[in-house]
């Protein structure tokens, strides 16, 4: 369970969320989660075996999971972070979040963007994206014009992208779901360490 589902499962939201959320040290990487079972009981993690990943830059990383972490992390470059999916946003630290090439940045905390404090709110950015936060809790972004007819009509609407000129209805992946969005739409990816907002 990642630290946003479990602030979130505790009943967390909006801005309390945020301000949570943006208390993210470099130390709380590791986590020691509650799991539900298949058969309804619940524990924390474990099991044994060797956990390996792939850091982009020079070092290696090891170690052995069996209730706690150990081993070493030895790591000399920058740390390259994506997301999986266009409609996940990724919370990060804010140093994390400075190595992203971002195309916008937004502060979450100015009045400006306080619609993106509410499940379901979006706003228009500089007449070339849609900002929404979903209903979800996830930061999702498209650009604001059509693929049907070049015309920045589209909002964010019932957990779908909707072009208000001519009704071309798309999914939050981008994907047409009437003729007149067949083209699709572009989405972007976002991360957040809680007070800014970046697309990427």
């Amino acid at each position: 369970m990642t630290r946003y589902e479990f602030l979130k499962s505790a009943g967390f939201s909006g801005a309390s969320l945020m301000a949570l959320l943006s208390c993210v040290k470099t130390d709380d990487s590791y986590v020691e989660a509650l799991v539900q079972n298949p058969d309804g009981t619940t524990g924390t993690t474990s099991g044994t075996g060797t956990t390996s990943g792939t850091t982009s830059g020079t070092g290696t990383t090891s170690g052995t999971t069996s209730g706690t972490t150990t081993g070493t992390n030895t790591n000399t470059g920058t740390t390259t972070v994506a997301a999986t999916n266009a409609d996940k946003t990724l919370f990060i630290s804010t140093d994390a979040l400075s190595k992203i090439t971002a195309k916008l940045k937004i502060d979450l905390t100015s009045a400006t963007y306080s619609k993106l404090k509410t499940l379901g709110g979006y706003v228009v950015v500089s007449s070339a994206y849609v900002v929404a936060l979903s209903k979800t809790g996830k930061f999702i972004a498209a650009t604001v014009t059509c693929s049907h007819e070049p015309k920045k009509r589209i909002i964010y609407s019932n957990e779908e992208w909707y072009c208000t000129d001519h009704g071309a209805r798309f999914t939050l992946a981008g994907k047409g779901l009437n003729s007149n969005a067949s083209k699709g739409l572009t989405i972007y990816n976002t991360a957040t360490d809680g007070n800014t907002l970046i697309i990427y």
